[in-house]
């Protein structure tokens, strides 16, 4: 009798057909920053040359040293943020103006990063404030809050507020009940909205291009101005270590997920 469950030829070549198609790209560059020959399309032999390259070029070292800087900062003012609207939008049902916040939250997923880059860079101009890392880093919090805003909405819409009842009813100020019932619950959110927001701030070149100053170049925007004269074994290299930190942040956050979902099931 045949598992009704089980997948067919089809669906097998089509998740097959979907994952090369997202997937052969990123094997050929790690396998390619490897490449002994400074021809990335002709394999030369197995080489780390390229790796040592990139950590003592100077120019990108700086780059990183920003985009890291900024990635980290931006993601944590975008993480606090988006908890304060999420709590907004969760727990206040009714408020007026409600359905106008919720759309203006959301408002940046949507919009073209042209039309967030050039908004933000008016809005220092108008204000006289000097452009450099400050500036990159209100534009990634703006423009990466929905996001962590999002993931922490869905987390807290599956929370059980009697939860945070059963604590006040114990004594609990609301503020302690939260900190102590619905933060844990909530952490591996918290840490995926970070990660996620970490990740859109260190990967984001065009608002980046707009709210820059003097001495500010990211990572992604030395990458750019480097392949315009075309792509070197060392910028794969550097790509490389990036999906290297990248996993380790998922597998950091599936660590956490299954630890808390075994320390409160259900929930």
């Amino acid at each position: 009798m045949s598992d009704a469950n089980a997948l067919s030829w089809f669906n097998r070549l089509s998740i097959f057909t979907v994952m090369a198609f997202l997937y052969l790209p990123i094997a050929i560059l790690i396998v390619f920053s490897f490449n002994e020959s400074r021809l990335v399309t002709v394999w030369g032999g197995f080489s780390t040359q390229w790796y040592a390259s990139a950590l003592s070029n100077a120019a990108l070292i700086d780059g990183a040293r920003v985009s890291f800087t900024v990635a980290a900062v931006s993601a944590t003012v975008a993480t606090l943020l988006g908890l304060l609207a999420a709590l907004v939008a969760v727990r206040i049902r009714r408020f007026r103006g409600r359905r106008l916040f919720l759309g203006l939250l959301a408002s940046p997923m949507v919009m073209p990063e042209v039309v967030l880059g050039v908004s933000m860079l008016l809005m220092f101009v108008t204000l006289g404030i000097d452009r450099g890392p400050l500036t990159i880093i209100l534009a990634h919090a703006t423009f990466t809050m929905c996001f962590a805003a999002v993931v922490l909405q869905s987390r807290l819409t599956e929370l059980d507020p009697s939860l945070e009842e059963a604590a006040r009813d114990l004594g609990c100020q609301p503020a302690t009940a939260f900190l102590k019932v619905a933060m844990p619950n909530i952490l591996p959110a918290l840490i995926s909205a970070w990660l996620l927001s970490f990740t859109l701030s260190l990967d984001d070149l065009v608002i980046s291009s707009f709210t820059t100053g003097p001495g500010a170049s990211t990572l992604p925007m030395k990458i750019y101005s480097q392949i315009k004269f075309g792509v070197t074994p060392e910028i794969n290299a550097v790509s490389t270590m990036i999906l290297g930190i990248v996993a380790f942040g998922l597998l950091v956050v599936s660590v956490i997920t299954r630890r808390s979902d075994q320390r409160f099931p259900g929930h």
